[in-house]
């Protein structure tokens, strides 16, 4: 494992995710880290590197508006059971995980009838995948702090699964940041997502739950990669 403790590998996901989706920069705070996010469904979220229940329910409790989530290192009924009236939780199971990058699968070759683009820009590099036709099959991101490194935003259409698509963006991904100098790099998944990654190498650290106040429009797409 290339993280020494959980806390270790939260907080380089928590960093590299926020320069992945154009976040602030994450506030140290006494249980974790606050981050500004700046959008109309998150505004911004909390990550607790302090996962005990007085901790979060004291956190939830004084936390008064929609849209700012919690991240917690704990099974999802785990985190329910801890929250105070008005909370509910945005998606199951989920799990961190990290993985050494020399230790990930290549990417393998593309099948025929399919393109991939790849770029970087503010220290975040993309790949898509495409069709033949030119429509969106794969895409996913990996955003480079240093040593270490933050995938996100992997998903494949469904027209397109089953095709090896994911590895070829995970792999197209892992390289792009080996050759920035990061060794290690961590992701929050899906119970969904979590079976590509371990299939090219990745290892779950903990597991990771999400929850916010209620709200009627307030919900989050659970993706395979968070």
């Amino acid at each position: 494992m290339p993280f020494k403790t959980t806390e270790e590998a939260l907080r380089a996901w928590v960093e590299g995710w926020a320069v992945s989706r154009g976040a602030a920069q994450p506030a140290p705070k006494p249980w974790g880290f606050a981050v500004e996010v700046g959008l109309p469904r998150e505004v911004a979220r909390h990550v607790v590197t302090a996962a005990d229940e007085p901790t979060v329910r004291k956190l939830a409790e004084n936390t008064a508006a929609c849209g700012i989530p919690l991240k917690v290192c704990v099974p999802a009924q785990t985190l329910k059971a801890w929250l105070p009236p008005g909370w509910v939780l945005l998606a199951g199971d989920a799990v961190l995980m990290a993985a050494r990058l020399d230790a990930v699968d290549a990417p393998p070759r593309l099948p025929d009838g399919y393109r991939l683009h790849h770029w970087d820009r503010a220290g975040v590099t993309r790949a898509v995948v495409r069709a033949a036709d030119g429509s969106f099959a794969a895409r996913g991101q990996i955003a480079v702090t240093g040593p270490t490194a933050v995938v996100d935003q992997v998903e494949t259409h469904p027209a397109h699964q089953r095709r090896g698509l994911g590895r070829v963006v995970m792999g197209t991904l892992a390289e792009a940041a080996t050759r920035q100098g990061a060794r290690a790099a961590v992701l929050g998944a899906t119970e969904e997502g979590r079976t590509l990654y371990e299939a090219v190498g990745w290892q779950v650290v903990a597991p990771l739950s999400a929850a916010a106040r209620e709200a009627g429009d307030f919900r989050s797409r659970p993706g395979p990669a968070r």
